[in-house]
């Protein structure tokens, strides 16, 4: 939590002046009933009623409470500045953290749970420490106030008091401390629940398309009702806090008006004494009803902020050396294996060795879950190899600076990703000063012009969420503008045409080799039409490399390479047939 709360520093006036305005009007509130106990004796209950007395003191009620209400809006004002404040930073703060986070991070805590913690939890704690800030103070200095206060009127009877506040801290803490794991739990529950509510967002289409709906409503309304059935248990446990303090806080009152009339009738207090005593007793429920209640809000928040700190404790776990290797190629994979779970005997890569020079294309091709997208994204930095080394123009990729390693590469990611703007925000993306010329260049390479020109608005022509008014190939070749946008040294084409003819495959390429500024070029794919023409294809298998060479090469050598062509070439066959 210290890493939450330490984002109050710069809040530091409204954290201080926020309470500080709070005290002010509680010491406030605990004159009142001293007031209207000397109306009752001096006023009312005097042998001759004194009306000046009882107007005079009236009219200082009413300015003792309009006081108090000054003091709690201006509390009010910086209090919601400190807790508004600290929720933007802390939001700030995570966004931040989560960019810097690796990709195997990333996966181990989940799009769900990051969603869930930077909106409900941030909100959780804002709200916590809102409330914190008007009532932890003032609560307490109300509570204590009115003790001591009592004390002053009756010793024996603020014995009653005492006991009252000690039974309600009972209470309080042993609430408390039940509720906090519980509210963990009912945290994760939503992130289930979140979780389930994205997947069937984004897979709304699949879930159609097999006829799911009924099983996927039905699996949302189990996860739903684990959620409820959690917070069910803690709202239990919650609602027995004013229950009980009710309960004791008037069993006080019982104790209190007893012995007390006891007193008057013996001439040891006053009614206005009475009055004064009864109105502490009331003042010390009506606080600890709402310290109560920040408990439980408290025990929220620090949940909460529990499962913030653990984001903003990450440290990115990418390693950094700074490592050179001579006599290398422009990229090398020197004898590099990976494991995305550490201690696990599964390897997604195994002892991988290649090299390749300036300029060449490289084709990477294998059956699903082969280790195709695993190779890739190492050159990049976005994985660490758990052994070997990843080489770039003599360097170890870890001795790089990410961005001024990222900033040499054009990706184009599996899924085609475009953000809600315009076709040309989405190609500034990949270079956020490049001219109109270089735009249309983009867009004519990845085969994309023909119909960006034909669309209402052309280039500034509107890309709604995810790209949703555009079809799969389009969503490509425009992923693929916005990577040549960079002019980038590699490009990284990650099954990234899958989507697209074999026509408009061929074009691509061909396009691609006439780049005047010739960049090294990576292809996955599964489809060797798209790889056949490349300098060097790589075959994998279960994370092995089993065949390397030219695409002539690994049909006279490579069994694995030959079953895959021969496949694809007679599906074509059939094809043409029809």
């Amino acid at each position: 939590m210290k890493r939450v709360l330490s984002n109050l520093k710069y809040y530091k006036k409204e954290t201080v002046l926020g309470p500080l305005f709070k005290l002010f009007e509680a010491l406030l509130e605990l004159l009142v009933p001293l007031i209207v106990s000397y109306i009752i004796d001096k006023g009312i209950k005097a042998d001759t009623p004194n009306k000046k007395m009882i107007i005079a003191m009236s009219i200082l009620l009413i300015v003792v409470a309009l006081i108090g209400f000054v003091f709690s809006i201006v509390a009010q004002f910086f209090n919601a500045k400190a807790a508004v404040g600290l929720s933007s930073k802390l939001r700030k703060n995570v966004y931040s953290k989560i960019q810097g986070l690796s990709y195997l991070q990333l996966d181990e805590i989940g799009t769900s749970s990051l969603i869930t913690i930077m909106t409900n939890d941030v909100n959780q704690v804002q709200v916590g420490v809102n409330l914190t800030l008007r009532l932890f103070l003032r609560s307490p200095i109300v509570v204590f106030g009115a003790l001591i206060m009592a004390f002053l009127i009756d010793v024996n009877l603020a014995l009653i008091f005492l006991g009252v506040i000690l039974l309600l801290l009972l209470v309080v803490l042993g609430i408390m401390f039940i509720c906090i794991p519980l509210y963990k739990k009912v945290q994760n529950r939503l992130d289930e629940v979140t979780l389930s509510t994205r997947e069937n967002l984004v897979g709304a289409r699949v879930i159609r398309a097999f006829a799911k709906e009924k099983s996927e409503i039905e699996e949302f309304k189990n996860k739903n009702r684990d959620l409820v059935s959690s917070q069910k248990i803690v709202g239990f446990v919650s609602s027995l806090m004013n229950p009980l303090t009710y309960v004791i806080v008037n069993f006080g009152i019982i104790l209190l008006i007893y012995f007390g009339a006891i007193k008057v009738d013996g001439g040891v207090l006053s009614q206005g004494n009475i009055v004064a005593l009864y109105n502490y007793l009331s003042i010390i429920l009506v606080e600890l009803i709402k310290l109560a209640n920040l408990v439980i809000t408290i025990n929220k928040s620090i949940a909460c902020g529990h499962r913030i700190d653990n984001v903003l404790s990450l440290n990115p776990n990418l390693k950094y050396t700074e490592e050179k290797v001579d006599d290398s190629s422009f990229i090398e994979y020197r004898n590099v294996s990976l494991q995305y779970n550490i201690g696990s005997d599964e390897k997604a890569l195994e002892n991988i060795n290649f090299k390749v020079e300036k300029g060449q294309i490289i084709g990477i091709i294998g059956g699903t879950g082969s280790g195709k997208t695993s190779i890739i994204n190492l050159l990049p930095h976005f994985y660490d190899a758990t052994e070997g080394k990843v080489i770039l123009d003599g360097k170890n990729v870890n001795s790089y600076n990410d961005e001024e390693l990222r900033m040499r590469f054009g990706i184009v990611p599996q899924k085609a990703v475009l953000f809600r703007g315009t076709i040309r925000s989405n190609l500034l993306w990949g270079n956020a000063n490049a001219s109109e010329n270089d735009l249309i260049e983009a867009l004519e390479v990845s085969q994309a012009m023909d119909f960006v020109s034909k669309k209402e608005g052309g280039i500034d022509g509107c890309v709604e969420q995810n790209g949703a008014n555009f079809s799969g190939g389009q969503k490509q070749r425009l992923s693929i503008a916005r990577a040549l946008t960079r002019k980038p040294e590699i490009l990284i084409l990650d099954d990234s045409t899958s989507a697209l003819d074999y026509l408009t495959d061929f074009k691509l390429r061909s396009a691609i080799r006439k780049l005047s500024y010739k960049p090294t070029v990576f292809i996955v794919s599964q489809r060797t039409s798209s790889i056949q023409d490349a300098d060097l294809i790589i075959v994998l298998d279960e994370g092995k490399i089993v065949g390397k060479g030219t695409h002539e090469e690994l049909l006279n050598s490579c069994v694995e390479y030959q079953e895959i062509y021969y496949s694809q070439v007679r599906k074509e066959e059939k094809h043409d047939e029809k």
